[in-house]
């Protein structure tokens, strides 16, 4: 592995870290979609709504392991930058520690509690008993989804989303087989049911970080799992708080939007099952626009980091400019895309023209604010890529709590289900205003250094 070379083109260095990202979003999104299939047309509606109400509690501590993921991307980003491997050991061997505490917390409260946690989360009393059999499996293996998920985070400190993205082909390739496998009992496994997925889930897991170790191991990684990296799994109280510091902020923002986003469907649910299914349609279509203006962002973040650990500050601008130009080609040309093809995409969820319709018609509206969304998340990266982040999640926070949710409720006073939608673009506007502002009035004037 090496640090990004000075003289090679921004836009190449971002699209061979961006390619692989956004390769691995969409195997993450396919592999959900796939085994929601499996455990739906094998074990029927009822194993589906079970699995389903575990979600909510899954997501999150998978937000928190995200949140420390980003903290030590910047740390590890800056320290790589500077060319000093051994931080970059003591910033991952600290992070990986505390994910792993985090993630066998999780599995005792959540074994102990899954009962009380599900009831609260209004899990329908006839599927109760099933979701917390599934849920009790989850939670034992959830420390080892978590490192999982932290360690391919802090790869891409180091410029490598290649080792991520065929951990990940394994790991899904792995979970996609066994599941059926164990549903039905083939070749001599037992039956699991509606644990099936979960134990698939495992066996993936290990799978993936078994071989991981060895690719890192045999191309002598600077994270590789050698003797160096396991000394330095120690809680460093000094690297923790700065990667708590940028890392917290991170998680509780995705938190409160995920919480969001259960406000907005609550108001769509309210307009009927039509609506509800055309919001599920609209939704997976989103999702494939949103992640890579996402991966853009973080790319961002990790490019501007190593920036500032080889005491480069004259690239931060380049790097900004270059993300925001890469957002209007590939978010832009996929919301282009998502126009042109709406009627086709949205068939192949929905079978009801008049659903259909509807589905469309609200796509229509808020698909264009991905771009607003992208930029704002791209200038806020930027600012993360310094230790920057408490006002730029405030920002974030407060548009969807402060503007989007009140215009929702407004809007859709006012113009029915359509207004609902129409709060996105609001929202994003808002983002993309303040982050902007406090990008040119405070960010730019702040002195940047380094923090490790």
């Amino acid at each position: 592995m090496q640090t990004p070379s000075v003289t090679k083109p921004l836009w190449q260095t971002y699209l061979l870290f961006l390619a692989p990202m956004v390769l691995s979003n969409f195997l993450q999104s396919m592999s959900g979609t796939v085994n929601s299939i499996y455990i739906g047309q094998m074990l029927g509606t009822q194993a589906l709504a079970a699995v389903s109400g575990m979600f909510p509690v899954v997501f999150f501590f998978i937000a928190l392991v995200i949140g420390l993921g980003a903290g030590a991307g910047v740390l590890i980003g800056q320290a790589w930058g500077a060319r000093e491997p051994h931080m970059v050991k003591a910033i991952a061997g600290a992070t990986l520690l505390l994910g792993v505490l985090i993630g066998l917390l999780a599995a005792v409260l959540g074994s102990v509690f899954a009962r009380q946690a599900l009831t609260g989360l209004g899990t329908p009393a006839d599927v109760l008993d099933d979701a917390v059999a599934y849920a009790h499996v989850m939670m034992w293996i959830l420390p080892s989804l978590l490192v999982f998920v932290l360690f391919t985070q802090l790869l891409r400190g180091v410029s490598d989303t290649v080792s991520p993205l065929l951990a990940l082909v394994v790991s899904t390739c792995v979970g996609l087989a066994l599941t059926p496998a164990f549903i039905r009992g083939w070749f001599g496994l037992p039956q699991l049911g509606i644990q099936s997925a979960a134990y698939a889930g495992l066996a993936g897991n290990l799978a993936a970080m078994a071989w991981l170790a060895w690719r890192l191991i045999r191309k002598n990684h600077p994270l590789a799992p050698d003797r160096e990296f396991f000394a330095a799994l120690r809680l460093d109280r000094v690297i923790l708080g700065k990667v708590l510091r940028i890392g917290l902020p991170t998680g509780v923002q995705m938190i409160v939007l995920s919480l969001s986003e259960l406000v907005i469907l609550a108001l769509v649910n309210q307009h009927g099952s039509q609506a509800t299914a055309a919001y599920g349609a609209v939704t997976q279509i989103v999702n494939y626009v949103q992640f890579p203006a996402l991966s853009i962002a973080i790319t961002a973040s990790i490019l501007g980091a190593q920036a500032i650990g080889a005491g480069q500050l004259e690239r931060m601008g380049p790097i900004l400019r270059t993300g925001l130009l890469i957002n209007v080609c590939l978010t832009g040309g996929l919301i282009v895309l998502g126009y042109l093809l709406s009627h086709w995409l949205l068939g192949l969820f929905l079978t009801e023209d008049s659903t259909r319709a509807m589905a469309e018609h609200l796509l229509h509206i808020m698909l264009w604010s991905l771009l607003l969304f992208g930029f704002q998340a791209i200038i806020g990266g930027i600012m993360r890529a310094s230790g920057t982040v408490l006002v730029p999640v405030v920002i974030a926070i407060v548009c969807v709590v402060g503007v989007q949710l009140p215009a929702a409720y407004w809007l859709d006073g006012q113009f029915g289900l359509q207004g609902v939608w129409m709060a996105f673009p609001v929202a994003y506007l808002g983002m993309l205003v303040l982050q902007t502002l406090y990008y040119k009035l405070v960010w730019q004037h702040q002195k940047i250094e380094r923090l490790v």
